[in-house]
C-alpha cells in the first residue's frame, strides 16, 4: 500500500510538471518564433525491484515549423525549413532563433528586440530599402542604384532539441546539440528565406487545450490512487489495532 500511495503521488507530481509546460506553450502560442516544449517522463525503479512510480525527466524542446505569415516589418524575415538566424550579444556570444522580426539599428545592424544582432548583415545609411532573397543575398535600393551589401546564413545542428533555450525564443549551442553547421539558404532540398515573413509559434491553441485535458484526467486518476491508498492504509491501522 506504500507503494501504490508513493507511485500515484509521483504521478501527480510529473503531470503537475507537465500541466505547467502545457501552460506555457499556450501562453507563447501568439509569440513569433516561440517553439512548444514536452514533457519527457522516466519510470523510478528500486534496486532489484520493479517500478515504483514515475518521475518527469525535463521539457524537450519541439522544432517543427511553424505557420509563415505576411508581415508588414521593413526588415522581418522567416526560415522556410530547418535552421536558425545566428546571431550575437554585446559580449560577442552567439546565439540562435528562428524570430525573424529585426529592426534596423542606428549602426545599420538588424536587431532582435533583445538587441541581438544578426551575423553578416549591415544596412549601410544611404540605404533607402532592403531585400533579402530566398538564398539570403541582402539588396538594397540607394539613390545610386541597387547592390548586394551582405548574405544571411544559417546554422544547423545535429540534434537541435538538446540546445540551451536562453528566454525569448533564442537558444544557444551546446556540447549535446552537436558542431554547427553553416548553410547556404535557397538549395533546391535545403531551406530558404521569405522577406516580408515571419514564422509564428508551432503552438496550437486547440492542440494545447487537448493536451492540457488529458493531463488533467491522467493527474486526477493519480489523485484517486493517492485517496484509495490511504484508505487502505486506514482500514488495516483499524484492524491492527481492533
Amino acid at each position: 500500500m506504500d507503494r501504490a500511495l508513493f507511485a500515484a503521488a509521483t504521478g501527480m507530481a510529473a503531470q503537475q510538471r507537465n500541466l505547467d509546460t502545457i501552460a506555457d506553450n499556450l501562453a507563447n502560442a501568439e509569440v513569433v518564433g516561440f517553439k512548444g516544449s514536452a514533457q519527457t517522463f522516466g519510470e523510478l525503479v528500486a534496486p532489484g525491484e520493479p517500478g515504483i512510480g514515475t518521475v518527469a525527466l525535463g521539457a524537450r524542446v519541439l522544432f517543427n515549423q511553424g505557420k509563415l505569415a505576411r508581415s508588414p516589418g521593413p526588415f522581418d524575415l522567416a526560415i522556410d525549413g530547418p535552421g536558425f538566424f545566428t546571431l550575437t550579444d554585446s559580449h560577442g556570444r552567439l546565439r540562435y532563433s528562428r524570430n525573424g522580426e529585426f529592426s534596423r539599428a542606428a549602426d545599420g545592424s538588424l536587431r532582435t528586440a533583445q538587441d541581438l544582432a544578426l551575423s553578416g548583415v549591415r544596412i549601410p545609411a544611404d540605404a533607402l530599402s532592403a531585400s533579402v532573397s530566398a538564398d539570403g543575398a541582402v539588396e538594397i535600393t540607394s539613390a545610386a542604384g541597387t547592390r548586394v551589401v551582405g548574405r544571411v546564413r544559417l546554422a544547423e545542428f545535429p540534434a537541435p532539441e538538446a540546445m540551451r533555450d536562453t528566454g525569448g525564443s533564442v537558444f544557444a549551442a551546446t556540447s549535446e546539440a552537436g558542431r554547427r553547421h553553416d548553410v547556404v539558404p535557397g538549395s533546391d532540398d535545403g531551406p530558404k528565406l521569405r522577406f516580408g515573413m515571419l514564422e509564428q509559434s508551432n503552438v496550437t491553441i486547440i492542440d494545447a487545450m487537448m493536451q492540457i485535458l488529458t493531463a488533467q484526467r491522467a493527474y486526477e486518476a493519480n489523485a484517486k490512487g493517492v485517496q484509495a491508498a490511504d484508505e487502505m492504509l486506514r482500514i488495516a491501522n483499524n484492524l491492527q489495532r481492533g
